[in-house]
């Protein structure tokens, strides 16, 4: 399956964001998605997953028909979108029963990002470092072939981006694919770089 976004266009505001932008992702690639802040990386993210209507232009998924990009998607925003009164475990239950086609255990993708010892905490009680672990281990509950990930290593540590540097590897030779808005490298070979504006 191939996401493909053609001659897109976003207006915020009334204003015109970024118009004419065109890209494919295939299994196995990874897009890393640049741009000054404000110039549209996370609106395009938006769009990617339905919760935003391009101004112009067309998003669909090639290899397999009638299926949004959102419901063959992990969405990792700059929000951790995290129940913080629930329990770390207890978020991504939910996570798994929500998204469906469970993969790992919640335990075991816990134990992924290197919090096993957290399971049981409220997610409130979490470093912001932490919590963005937790709303990482989501790539790991549940089987999603596009991971759509707005600045992944924001409030993680070096052994932590290390770490999520591993994860995109192996989803990557799993025969996934990867958008990341980022300002920052993403620890990956070969990743081809789709600039927003200037």
């Amino acid at each position: 399956m191939v996401l493909a976004a053609d001659n897109l266009a976003c207006r915020r505001g009334g204003r015109l964001i970024f118009a004419d932008l065109s890209f494919r992702l295939a299994p196995g690639e990874a897009i890393a998605l640049t741009g000054r802040n404000g110039a549209g990386k996370s609106s395009l993210l938006a769009m990617l997953c339905g919760r935003l209507r391009p101004e112009a232009g067309s998003i669909r998924v090639e290899g397999a028909a009638d299926v949004a990009v959102v419901e063959l998607s992990h969405v990792v925003g700059h929000r951790d979108g995290l129940k913080t009164a629930l329990t770390a475990q207890e978020n991504l239950v939910f996570a798994q029963a929500l998204l469906g086609d469970a993969a790992l255990s919640p335990v075991e993708a816990l134990a992924k990002v290197g919090l096993p010892h957290v399971a049981a905490l409220p997610v409130g009680y979490l470093s912001a470092g932490q919590r963005r672990r937790v709303a990482l281990a989501r790539l790991l509950v549940a089987r999603r072939p596009f991971w759509l990930l707005d600045e992944p290593m924001a409030a993680l540590d070096v052994a932590a981006q290390a770490m999520l540097s591993g994860l995109m590897r192996e989803h990557l030779a799993q025969g996934g694919a990867i958008l990341a808005a980022t300002h920052g490298p993403l620890g990956l070979d070969g990743v081809r770089e789709v600039r927003i504006g200037p």
